[in-house]
């Protein structure tokens, strides 16, 4: 349970923080314009992602071990520049507009954004290939169940944003509340950074 946990925690955390793929998957939401397409796409992508880096960081361990311990220093130096990022955030936050986000109205446009969002973005293949692949390797045979916590992390967030995103939307307006988010989601990159430096 603790593997999976660690899998649920660092997924939400990497994945909440605020972007373009977030802002763009919010406005189709309180447009409610093809966002169950936008949900999936982001979802599905996020775990293909996630077992391409399980597996493959996996299989590259198991004939160079020592690639583990590069891939966690690696891990622990990602995830406090990602704190850092969020506390510098939270030092200025601004509010997230669902109007920021490229117009799109037809499903054709509509899933051909999202994927630009999700595959040309490079942090994704940080957040996810590397990172959350390193963090499911440093459990060893647990390692699937971490990749699952933070499968199951991704496509909670996107549900959660996507068809939530109209009550969400005045919160999420307001710089206060991603102030709150961001410390939130820096301190956490800290303790997930210890955690794996201690390991």
């Amino acid at each position: 349970m603790d593997a999976f946990l660690t899998g649920l925690g660092t997924g939400l955390a990497l994945i909440v923080a605020i972007g373009a793929q977030n802002a763009f998957v919010l406005r189709q939401g309180i447009r409610r314009e093809h966002i169950g397409v936008v949900v999936l796409i982001c979802a599905v992508s996020d775990a293909l992602l996630i077992a391409a880096g399980t597996a493959g960081i996996g299989s590259v361990v198991e004939h160079v071990p020592w690639v583990l311990e590069v891939l966690r220093w690696g891990g622990v130096a990602y995830l406090l520049w990602f704190a850092l990022g969020s506390f510098r955030s939270a030092a200025k936050p601004e509010g997230l507009h669902a109007g920021d986000a490229p117009a799109a109205r037809t499903l054709g446009s509509v899933a051909v954004t999202t994927l630009s969002l999700t595959y040309l973005n490079p942090h994704v293949y940080l957040d996810t290939v590397l990172m959350l692949g390193n963090v499911a390797n440093q459990h060893g045979d647990q390692r699937w169940v971490v990749a699952g916590g933070a499968m199951l992390g991704s496509l909670l967030w996107f549900v959660g944003l996507g068809l939530g995103a109209r009550a969400l939307a005045r919160p999420l307006d307001r710089p206060s509340t991603w102030r709150v988010l961001d410390v939130l989601i820096g301190v956490v990159m800290v303790a997930i950074a210890v955690k794996l430096a201690l390991g």
